[in-house]
């Protein structure tokens, strides 16, 4: 595993700081304070015996001084007590966010107007299964991606990166994109014309309509001057045998434990169409809720 991979990983290095504090911490309970103990007890001994002398001899003895050398002697180095500080915090932060729920920020508009730029998101963690964290494999089933969710993955061209994109399609799904309309399993999907939206990006105006995925309905977009499908940007990914593409057709057949993802504003995005289909081992999880958005306040609430 390279340096670009471990730095984008925040869930890489969440884990190793708790596995650090937590060992530093699991040490000062069972042997280092045992030690300051010891050291303390051997020190106020000494420190009692001299004094008993003294006193013997009449001199009054002054026993401040004992209680700031046993507080001395027992404190807890800076680097320990910085790490007993900072381990239940993060191991917290690490369970919150690699078993249930991880923010994210939306940095691109290709899921306009669902999710604009800017847009903070929380990710739940378990809706499609807990995964154990830094390795994300599954080992418990609680649920599969539906068509119409929104859902955040790793990027199957670079897995530092998250990437969030509509599910369009499941495992044995067909889907045929044609003249910027989708069919999936033969059954054409309905669209209703919608008032044309201004995307604050470039302050134009693009067609709007409502895409009726079974029981999921949404916005997206399209723009006039661009074509269905732009073949010079196809990769040749895995499983590119079972797509077919023409200038203004494509039909993939969604193999199994993959999912075809797209973006709301389909003439802008970089999805499946162009790179593949996503693995089910690179899940992160389901979008669905924005949580704020500084620059928009009403941009608050749930996802669909």
């Amino acid at each position: 595993m390279n340096l670009q991979v471990i730095l984008g990983n925040f869930a890489l290095i969440l884990f190793v700081l708790m596995v650090i504090t937590g060992v530093i911490w699991f040490l000062d309970i069972f042997y280092f304070a045992k030690q300051r103990r010891i050291a303390a007890d051997t020190a106020l001994a000494a420190f009692d015996g001299r004094n008993a002398k003294l006193a013997a001899d009449g001199i009054k003895i002054d026993n401040t001084s004992r209680h700031a050398i046993e507080a001395a002697l027992l404190r807890q180095p800076t680097w320990i007590e910085y790490s007993g500080s900072f381990f239940p915090v993060i191991a917290l932060v690490f369970f919150l966010r690699s078993f249930l729920y991880e923010p994210f920020k939306i940095p691109s508009s290709s899921m306009v107007p669902t999710l604009v730029i800017g847009d903070l998101i929380l990710v739940n963690k378990f809706t499609y299964g807990v995964r154990l964290p830094v390795l994300n494999k599954k080992i418990i089933e609680v649920g599969d991606p539906q068509r119409g969710d929104v859902m955040v993955f790793k990027y199957p061209k670079d897995m530092t990166q998250d990437y969030i994109k509509r599910v369009i399609g499941v495992p044995g799904d067909k889907i045929t994109y044609e003249n910027k309309r989708l069919t999936v399993n033969d059954k054409a999907v309905e669209y209703t014309q919608m008032d044309d939206y201004l995307e604050d990006e470039g302050l134009e105006y693009h067609q709007q309509f409502m895409e009726s995925l079974p029981n999921v309905p949404h916005r997206i977009l399209n723009i006039k001057s661009k074509r269905t499908i732009d073949l010079g940007a196809v990769d040749n990914f895995p499983n590119r045998d079972a797509c077919v593409y023409s200038y203004e057709k494509f039909t993939c057949i969604v193999p199994a434990g993959n999912y075809f993802m797209m973006g709301d504003n389909r003439d802008n995005s970089a999805d499946s169409r162009y790179w593949g289909f996503v693995p089910n081992k690179n899940i992160v999880g389901k979008a669905f809720f924005v949580w704020m958005n500084l620059g928009n306040w009403k941009r608050i609430g749930g996802i669909h």
